[in-house]
């Protein structure tokens, strides 16, 4: 773990980071990032400017689970649902999305994050799209950590998409599908399943993200608003993390291993 310079000695930070196994922690982590417009309503300020902070939110997350050690970061950034706000406001999402990779595109190289993306991208105005597909290759050497961009996401879509690719392959033996081999269908199918997810403004729901991929997920909610999320709250939901049971139906618990 990097953390020279990055937690204050003798803060709260710290304790956290002394309470955690390096070698039980969670191989990939996923973000439901809830609560920007609340953030701004509650500042009497533009839901914009909730998008704002939500960003530098981003950057410390990033950040904290690169140093940590967490070798997959999924964060839902847009979903298919998220097209029904306000057409101004939509706009600017993807507008900071797009100012957000031409800035940070150095950062991913210089420190070995690769980004990659899940969900129907054809739908992602054209000019974002070919940013993010400049990114992907730039950084698609990249081995310290992968960031996966959920955009025009939907669990059920995803699913839905699997069962049409599946039915376009003529050869494929329907009666040998199998769990494992459907998965392989799924935009996830490089990816190994979350094992922790995070959802901050303390909402009960899943909002229709990776619906395929939690069944046996660890859940952590947190009242705080996403762009009020920092390192310190990362920390205390993998402390929380490693104090559960994973059994994944069995009786027994099931010690992670990073093999």
């Amino acid at each position: 773990m990097e953390i020279e310079g990055f937690i204050k000695p003798g803060s709260e930070e710290e304790e956290l980071v002394k309470k955690l196994d390096f070698s039980r922690l969670p191989r990939h982590v996923a973000v439901i990032m809830d609560g920007n417009g609340r953030w701004a309503r509650k500042r009497r300020l533009p839901r914009l400017e909730g998008h704002r902070a939500g960003s530098k939110s981003v950057q410390e997350i990033v950040e904290t689970c690169a140093r940590v050690g967490i070798d997959y970061l999924t964060l839902y950034v847009f979903s298919k649902e998220n097209w029904k706000r306000p057409i101004r406001e939509v706009a600017t999402l993807w507008r900071l999305l797009e100012d957000y990779l031409k800035k940070e595109d150095r950062i991913l190289v210089e420190n070995k994050l690769r980004l990659k993306v899940i969900g129907q991208r054809e739908a992602i105005p054209a000019v974002v799209r070919a940013e993010l597909e400049r990114v992907e290759e730039l950084t698609k050497n990249n081995d310290r950590m992968t960031v996966i961009l959920a955009l025009n996401y939907g669990g059920r879509a995803e699913i839905v998409d699997a069962v049409k690719k599946i039915m376009k392959k003529k050869s494929f033996d329907i009666d040998s599908l199998d769990e494992e081999k459907f998965s392989q269908f799924l935009s996830t199918a490089q990816f190994p399943d979350p094992d922790l997810l995070i959802r901050t403004s303390g909402e009960l729901r899943i909002s229709n993200f990776l619906l395929w991929q939690i069944a046996y997920t660890e859940i952590w909610i947190t009242p705080e608003l996403w762009p009020d999320f920092r390192k310190k709250h990362m920390l205390q939901a993998l402390v929380e993390y490693q104090r559960r049971e994973r059994r994944f139906g069995d009786i027994h618990r099931r010690e992670f291993s990073k093999e």
